[in-house]
């Protein structure tokens, strides 16, 4: 990048060679007669260095250097002055200066001069970039957790971030696979490239294939339109494979081939794709009882398992029940921009006795809920009765699952006057599998 030096000099001719030397080494320059012109063209479109005089009529250089660093901290500022003395020089450089030139100056001075500050502010903005990289790398593999089984977590997903490998997220429901997924899509090179989450339980047996690899027009009865399958619309990002273990026996087959050759075939299609993709996926389930079973493949188990993860429950990390709890407060009172009152002594201390059997997401459900109805009623146990550990039981005599469901549905719209992503997120559902049931039972 060619770099653009705004020259602030009131003597015409002075200017006028400052400017033709800077030109010859391929700079591009602006110019300007005093410190108002000089402040007007930085607003209008900020250089990445000013060059200017010290005298300069009624306003000095000292006084657009003031100027610079309080408006525009990062933009380089080299001095130059027929009244070189010391002191000058001192009061330049401590209110910021990059450099300062006496003159009258040889052109090698004075482009060394340049040279240096532009290689400062390059390493700065290097620096400024790489902390910032750091940064968001630290608010994605350091998720939310100071507990060693997390530390161990974090560490595994930066030493993999880098890399294709293939990568299997363990743990139970609620412990922030899917977050983990997305953490190891942001610190890779494919951060600029599609995320795609699939939710292997919710896609209905009969529509896997195409939904998975795409199918061509006519390819099967409904096929009105060409489909670009999940795995082709991440081509050169991600796909995250959610409950993998729920995929049916055939798709396992060419996700298998997928994973293997890096090919897939529209459904109807002959020609084959070649793609990009990274895959990650993610398992509430014991693939090794599954394979040992019969309903997983143990070529695929191996093919996914090639780096492992878990994620441990909240209960095996108690020490950072607190620490979620202040991140889903500040979280959730700025996605609904609402003042939230503190949390008493004693709701709080339910909270970190309580032993969440729905994990990380059921705590920042609660608190989600606190934050909309402000009632701690949310937080304690008369408002965790329906999910308190062994509080609610099946009846003896059984029940009707599909009418059971159905209410629970119901039940969860009702409540959030039909706000179908709240519901769902209630329900420890994702927003695909909730509307799939949904349509089941006719509710939409």
């Amino acid at each position: 990048m060619t770099l653009e030096i705004l020259v602030v000099e009131d003597e015409p001719g002075q200017r006028e060679l400052i400017v033709s030397m800077l030109k010859s080494e391929g700079y591009r320059i602006r110019e300007a007669d005093c410190v108002e012109a000089a402040i007007v063209e930085i607003k209008a479109r900020t250089p990445d260095l000013v060059f200017s005089d010290w005298k300069l009529g009624s306003l000095s250089g000292m006084d657009l250097l003031n100027f610079v660093k309080r408006e525009f901290p990062e933009l380089g500022f080299i001095m130059a002055t027929a009244y070189g003395t010391i002191t000058n020089a001192v009061d330049a450089i401590q209110a910021g200066a990059d450099d300062y030139l006496t003159k009258p100056y040889q052109r090698q001075t004075l482009l060394l001069a340049i040279s240096k500050v532009a290689r400062s502010q390059a390493l700065k903005r290097e620096n400024k970039a790489l902390s910032s990289a750091l940064s968001q790398q630290q608010s994605l593999v350091g998720l939310v957790g100071k507990a060693p089984c997390m530390q161990k977590v974090f560490d595994r997903l930066s030493r993999v971030s880098g890399t294709d490998a293939t990568v299997l997220i363990g743990g139970e429901s609620g412990t922030g696979k899917e977050l983990a997924a997305r953490a190891l899509h942001q610190l890779s090179r494919r951060a600029h490239k599609p995320f795609i989450a699939i939710n292997c339980g919710a896609i209905p047996e009969n529509l896997a294939e195409a939904e998975l690899f795409g199918a061509e027009k006519g390819a099967f009865t409904g096929a009105t339109a060409l489909k670009v399958g999940k795995l082709e619309a991440a081509d050169g990002g991600t796909v995250f494979l959610d409950e993998v273990g729920e995929l049916p026996l055939l798709q396992q087959t060419k996700l298998l081939r997928f994973l293997q050759e890096g090919v897939i075939t529209r459904l109807g299609a002959q020609k084959e794709q070649q793609l990009d993709v990274r895959v990650i996926a993610a398992t509430h389930r014991d693939l090794r009882l599954e394979v040992a079973e019969g309903r997983f493949r143990e070529d695929l188990f191996y093919r996914l398992n090639v780096v492992p993860v878990v994620m441990p429950p909240l209960r095996e990390r108690r020490e950072d029940i607190g620490r979620l709890i202040e991140h889903f407060l500040r979280l959730h009172s700025g996605q609904y921009g609402l003042d939230v009152a503190n949390i008493s002594h004693q709701a709080m201390r339910f909270l970190l006795d309580y032993h969440w059997p729905g994990n990380v997401r059921e705590l920042s459900n609660r608190i989600e809920r606190f934050v909309l109805l402000g009632d701690e009623a949310e937080l304690t146990q008369e408002g965790m009765a329906v999910t308190a550990k062994d509080e609610w039981q099946l009846p003896d005599e059984g029940i009707e699952w599909e009418a059971f469901e159905a209410r629970c549905l119901a039940q969860a719209m009702a409540r959030f006057d039909g706000n179908r992503t709240k519901a769902a997120r209630w329900l420890g559902m994702s927003y695909k599998a909730f509307l799939y049931r949904l349509e089941k039972h006719r509710l939409v």
